[in-house]
């Protein structure tokens, strides 16, 4: 399912990064939210593909399909 990210402990402390690059998921997803386009890294980073950051991105929302926040409230 994602054959272009991998986990290695010995590259970035074990992130999730695109294969063959120092390139973390975490670092794609930063470069889209400050407004990034995807052709933008793409271009910048040659080493990444369209195919790349598609992947980083449904790694990241798989990732987090499940996960549940919770929340306290202080009483006053």
């Amino acid at each position: 399912m994602f054959d272009r990210i991998i986990s290695d402990p010995t590259i970035l402390s074990g992130k999730p990064v695109i294969r063959g690059t120092r390139i973390s998921v975490q670092m794609i997803l930063e470069w889209l939210a400050s407004g990034a386009s995807r052709e933008q890294i793409v271009e910048k980073h040659p080493q990444v593909t369209a195919v790349d950051v598609e992947q980083a991105i449904h790694y990241a929302a798989n990732a987090n399909k499940n996960e549940v926040i919770l929340t306290t409230q202080v009483a006053q």
